[in-house]
C-alpha cells in the first residue's frame, strides 16, 4: 500500500530514478511497498515519482537523443554485444531479484531472463535488420531509396509478471534503432529493471539514452500525454491497455499494447497421454498461472473424463513452495489481492455448476504460512457462460471443457469474449471504447495449441483458429525474436507487434528518397506534366 516517509535515511531500501544517467533518489513523499510474496516482507519502496522529475527525465531523453542517433548502428550493436554478455555475467543475480519481487521458482526466473536475453541478441543484428531498399534508376537518371530512422524519445509500461523480460522486449531494440527511452517498471517488482539498466550503462549506453521512471497512474498518464513521447510499448491487463491506447493514440503516438488472454488447448482423442498431460500441467500452473500466454483451459474433444484422473494425479504432485526453495514447482502469485480475486473466481465456478476437481486454496506452506500461495486447481464440465471462463484468472487454475468435435472445438475458442463488465468508473470510457469495437475485436486472440498426431487436424486447426500464436503439440507457442510476438484481437490493440521485425519497424519510420543525378544541360523546356516513370 502507499505510505507516506520523510526521512532522508529510510529502511527499507528506496528506489531510485534513473535520470540522466544518474540514479536519483525521489523527492516524492508517497512510496508503494514492494512486498516479497512468499513473506509478506517488504523488499524496498518506490516512489510516485513527481511530474518535475518525470519532465527531467524525458528532457535527459530528449536531450541525448540528437547525439545518440547519430552514433553509428555498428557502434549501437556492440554495446548490445556487451549488455547480452553482462545479463549473462549476472543471470544469477538477476534471477534471485525476480524470485524476491515476484514469487516465481528461480529456475522459470532464470527462463524469465534468458527469454529477455534472445532479445537482446536480436537487437545485436540491426544494422541488418534495420537495412532499407534501393532501386536505381527508377526513371532516366533518378534512383530511389527508403530508409528506416529512429522516432525520438520512446517509453515503455511493464506488468509484474516478467519484470526482466518485458523491458528487455522494449528499450534494448528502440535504443539499437537509435531511439532514447523512459521506462516505467511495475510498482510490484522494479528491481530486475534498476540492475538491467545498471548493466546496460556498464555496458556503454551513454547519460540519457534510458531512463527510469517509477509510479503508477499519474505516471501513465504522464507518459500518455507528454508531447516529447513519441512511441509507447504497454503489457498488460485489457483495463490498462485500452486506457494507454486510447489516451495515447489521442495524442498522436505510435502504440503496441500486449493485453489479456484466454489461450485454449484442444486435445484431440489420438493424442499422446503422456506428452499433453506434462504439457498441460506445466503450461497451465507453471510461473502459478501467471503468465499472459499460460494454459489456462482445455478443450477436450471426445469428452474430458478420460483424461481427469491423470490430470488430477499430476497436478497434485507438483510442489507448492516458495520460489527460493530448490524443490518448488510453482510460487505464490503477486499479491493478497490477486490471491483473494482467484480465490472468487474459483468458487464462482464451482457455484455455477463445475465440478472441483482439485482445490488449492487451502494450501499452507509451512515456513511460509503468510505467502500468497494457491495449489493448483482444476475446474471440470466448464461452460463458456461461467465468470470464470470469461475472465482472465492468472493464477493456478486449468478449467476443462468438452467438444463433439474439432470444429466445435474451434467454434468454442474463437467464440471466447472479452469481459468487459466489471471497469472500475473512472475507466468508463474505456468499457464503451471497446463495446463499440466490432464483435470480433472483443474477443480474445493471444495464443491456442492443439495435440493431436494427425495432419489433417493440425492443419484446419492453424488455418481456422483466430488467435496470433498458434501451437501444434507445442503448449506455450511464443516465437524467438527473429520472429514477432503476434497476439491479436482484444488481445493487442496497434499496428506493429514486439520484437523481430515489427518490433524494428514500430521503433522506427521510413524516408524515402528520389535522386536526379542526370546531366543537368539536357533540360532545355520546362515540363508542367506529373513526373512519370515514361520518357517524354
Amino acid at each position: 500500500m502507499a505510505t507516506s516517509h520523510f526521512s532522508t535515511q529510510p529502511y527499507p531500501l528506496r528506489v531510485p530514478n534513473l535520470i540522466g544517467g544518474k540514479f536519483v533518489e525521489s523527492k516524492s513523499l508517497t512510496f508503494i511497498d514492494v512486498i516479497n510474496p512468499a513473506t509478506q516482507e517488504v523488499v524496498s519502496q518506490v516512489p510516485l515519482t513527481t511530474n518535475e522529475e518525470f519532465k527531467a527525465a524525458v528532457a535527459a531523453a530528449k536531450k541525448a537523443y540528437p547525439s545518440w542517433r547519430n552514433t553509428p548502428i555498428t557502434k549501437r550493436q556492440r554495446v548490445m554485444l556487451k549488455f547480452q554478455e553482462l545479463i549473462r555475467r549476472d543471470m544469477d543475480k538477476l534471477a534471485l531479484n525476480v524470485t524476491t519481487e515476484q514469487g516465481k521458482t528461480l529456475k522459470d526466473a532464470q527462463g524469465d531472463v534468458f527469454r529477455g536475453l534472445e532479445v537482446v541478441e536480436h537487437a545485436c543484428g540491426m544494422a541488418t535488420l534495420q537495412m532499407g531498399e534501393y532501386v536505381s534508376n527508377v526513371s532516366h537518371g533518378i534512383d530511389t531509396f527508403s530508409i528506416r530512422e529512429p522516432l525520438g524519445v520512446c517509453a515503455g509500461i511493464c506488468p509484474f509478471n516478467f519484470p526482466a523480460m518485458i523491458p528487455l522486449w522494449m528499450f534494448p531494440v528502440a535504443v539499437t534503432c537509435g531511439n532514447t527511452f523512459i521506462l516505467k517498471p511495475s510498482e510490484k517488482d522494479p528491481g530486475a529493471s534498476m540492475l538491467l539498466a545498471e548493466l546496460a550503462m556498464e555496458a556503454g549506453l551513454p547519460e540519457g539514452v534510458l531512463n527510469i521512471v517509477h509510479g503508477a497512474h499519474d505516471t501513465v498518464n504522464a507518459i500518455c500525454d507528454h508531447d516529447d513521447i513519441k512511441a509507447i510499448s504497454f503489457v498488460g491487463s485489457n483495463v490498462a491497455g485500452m486506457h494507454i491506447y486510447a489516451r495515447a493514440t489521442a495524442k498522436g503516438k505510435r502504440v503496441q499494447s500486449n493485453m489479456g488472454a484466454k489461450n485454449h488447448a484442444v486435445v484431440m482423442p489420438d493424442a499422446s497421454v503422456d506428452a499433453t498431460i506434462n504439457a498441460l500441467i506445466a503450461a497451465g500452473f507453471g510461473a502459478a498461472g501467471q503468465r499472459c500466454m499460460a494454459l489456462s483451459t482445455v478443450v477436450f474433444v471426445g469428452g474430458s473424463k478420460p483424461w481427469e484422473s491423470i490430470t488430477v494425479e499430476r497436478a497434485k504432485a507438483l510442489k507448492v513452495n516458495a520460489g527460493t526453495e530448490p524443490d518448488a514447482d510453482l510460487g505464490p502469485v503477486i499479491s493478497i489481492q490477486a490471491k483473494e480475486r482467484i480465490h472468487r473466481l474459483i468458487q464462482s465456478g464451482f457455484e455455477s455448476g463445475a465440478r472441483l476437481l482439485l482445490d488449492g486454496r487451502s494450501i499452507v506452506v509451512p515456513g511460509y504460512e503468510s505467502g500468497n500461495f494457491i495449489g493448483p486447481t482444476i475446474l471440470a464440465d466448464v461452460s463458456s457462460n461461467m465468470e470464470c471462463y470469461k475472465e482472465e484468472i492468472f493464477g493456478p487454475v486449468l478449467l476443462l471443457m468438452e467438444a463433439d468435435s474439432l470444429e466445435e472445438a474451434i467454434n468454442i475458442v474463437n467464440g471466447n469474449k472479452y469481459f468487459v463488465n466489471n471497469y472500475p468508473a473512472s475507466f468508463a470510457f474505456v468499457k464503451l471504447l471497446l463495446i463499440s469495437y466490432s464483435d470480433f475485436c472483443n474477443r480474445y486472440g493471444n495464443g491456442a495449441t492443439i495435440f493431436t498426431r494427425s495432419g489433417v487436424a493440425a492443419r484446419k486447426f492453424q488455418t481456422e483458429i483466430e488467435a496470433g500464436q498458434v501451437g501444434i503439440n507445442v503448449p506455450i507457442p511464443v516465437p524467438l525474436p527473429f520472429f514477432s510476438f503476434t497476439g491479436n484481437k482484444a488481445s493487442f490493440a496497434g499496428d506493429l507487434n514486439f520484437y523481430g521485425k515489427a518490433g524494428v519497424n514500430f521503433y522506427t519510420q521510413i524516408k524515402t528518397v528520389t535522386q536526379n543525378w542526370k546531366d543537368s544541360d539536357s533540360e532545355d523546356k520546362i515540363n508542367m506534366a506529373m513526373p512519370t516513370s515514361q520518357k517524354s
